[in-house]
């Protein structure tokens, strides 16, 4: 069989994403964008954060895209007393024949390739700890010992934004470990009535790819070429979002306590590529950096209290730079060839 080009491995690409979508369409009527965040999060290895109100079906949302895909999946309700043994396992130990006793390692159900944190900001801080030496290292320590988490692996998080008692809030460095905070909004009306007149059973998604399959399309995301200057327009938006850069507007000036890292440039670029390959499309625009921007940045920059006199939210300030902030100059990047200077996640 002749081997495929670019091109062609990224129309299958797309054929592939649009099979996943229509199947996860089987049980979550409306949320496209959100479905799409999600597929970008798992063809780049990343992890998501998913903030809505309860009865927005965040969690068989979830359950869905997992049905879709041929991994083992694991649902975690974080509560309160939730230990980080509960999550990353334990050592029993074991009598054998002989009289002699071992210890053996019993694995948490964080050692599956889809695991669903549901209520993440009900656990306490040693437990977010150690999902998020999960999240970022991909394994967990027990004891004097480390264990490697299967292949591929990824952590979606479900946050309720309108409940507070009880919980703890996630630090920064771990909401940082996010590639994208996604927003579930409200369905529109004909959605909500479609949502209703469905009330009954529907038929579980139909599993499509298997691990390996996953990786391979993995790799076609991670060769979507970057040019010089969607990097440099990728700088610009991350640079302007902390208020001590010369860059900045006096709107973030006034408004931002902290801005976003280098790590959120790493990830506005991954997100770029998966909405372009997902697409279709053998390079990466500066359209697919604003689409990627909000849910990118928006867990990334802190607001104060002028922000909060004015009724602004870190969305409301981004939206407002996307507006604000020019491409850089075309000439400046004329004959550069695309992927230059691509940073890696």
């Amino acid at each position: 069989m002749a081997k495929l080009s670019f091109d062609q491995r990224l129309e299958e690409f797309k054929r592939i994403r649009d099979r996943l979508v229509e199947e996860v369409g089987r049980r979550i009527i409306g949320q496209r964008e959100v479905v799409d965040q999600m597929l970008a999060t798992i063809f780049v290895r990343g992890h998501s954060l998913l903030v809505g109100v309860p009865g927005l079906a965040k969690t068989m949302m979830v359950r869905s895209l997992a049905g879709a895909l041929d991994l083992a999946f694991k649902r975690i309700q974080f509560t309160p007393d939730l230990m980080p043994s509960d999550i990353t396992g334990t050592d029993l130990v074991d009598q054998a024949p002989d009289g002699r006793r071992e210890f053996r390692f019993v694995p948490g159900p964080l050692f599956a390739n889809i695991v669903l944190a549901d209520e993440i900001n009900r656990a306490p801080p040693k437990t977010q700890s150690a999902l998020l030496e999960a999240m970022q290292e991909r394994q967990v320590t027990v004891g004097q010992k480390t264990y490697e988490l299967p292949e591929p692996f990824f952590v979606i998080a479900t946050q309720n934004p309108i409940e507070q008692e009880g919980t703890y809030p996630l630090p920064e460095a771990q909401l940082d470990r996010f590639l994208f905070c996604i927003h579930v909004p409200y369905p529109s009306a004909a959605e909500e009535e479609r949502i209703l007149t469905a009330s009954g059973g529907t038929a579980a998604p139909a599993p499509i790819l298997a691990a390996e399959e996953i990786r391979a399309l993995q790799e076609i995301v991670l060769a979507v070429p970057v040019s010089r200057y969607v990097v440099a327009y990728a700088t610009k938006l991350v640079r302007a979002t902390r208020p001590g850069d010369p860059s900045a507007p006096d709107l973030v000036r006034e408004m931002v306590d902290w801005g976003a890292g280098p790590r959120a440039g790493q990830h506005l670029i991954l997100a770029g590529k998966a909405f372009a390959a997902m697409a279709g499309r053998a390079a990466v625009s500066t359209d697919d950096l604003r689409a990627a921007a909000v849910p990118v940045l928006r867990h990334r920059v802190a607001t104060n209290f002028a922000a909060e006199a004015a009724g602004l939210d870190s969305v409301a300030i981004l939206q407002r730079l996307l507006k604000e902030v020019p491409e850089p100059p075309v000439r400046r990047y004329a004959g550069v060839p695309a992927g230059a200077a691509t940073p890696n996640a």
